[in-house]
């Protein structure tokens, strides 16, 4: 469901809750109030205060928003640099297993160990150098 599609049930649900709870209100009001201002306000008042606490909640989002934009970018590159970091780790650990079978790379009996190993430090040496790049380009 699209967000707007939700925003608009939502808002529809509830409108017609407040019309319910303003007709108990207006129900349970004691006789001689029920006609009076003092008892239900008038439908203007009600528009007016409605748009000033949406106008309130907007600005307040915006500031909240504004204030956070800062830390979300450096939890953005945080987040890509221990990335980059755990996608190291199986290249320092794979590395030295390389190394000991470099002398059966092509014809010796590690032959298809050697070849699934360098793909794995090729791939993970790929993921992290450019999860790197890509924080060091933010």
């Amino acid at each position: 469901m699209r967000p707007e599609t939700i925003g608009r049930v939502l808002g529809t649900g509830l409108r017609v809750a407040g019309r319910i709870a303003g007709q108990h209100i207006t129900a349970s009001a004691p006789a001689g109030q029920q006609g009076t201002a003092a008892a239900v306000p008038n439908r203007a008042d009600g528009h007016a205060a409605g748009r000033a606490a949406r106008r309130a909640s907007g600005s307040l989002a915006r500031g909240v928003g504004g204030f956070l934009r800062p830390f979300a970018r450096v939890g953005g590159i945080l987040w890509l640099e221990v990335t980059g970091v755990f996608f190291f780790l199986p290249v320092a650990v794979f590395i030295p297993n390389l190394w000991r079978m470099r002398a059966s790379w092509q014809h010796g009996p590690d032959h298809t160990t050697f070849l699934v190993t360098a793909g794995v430090v090729v791939v993970f040496l790929y993921l992290s150098v450019t999860s790197f790049w890509r924080a060091r380009r933010r």
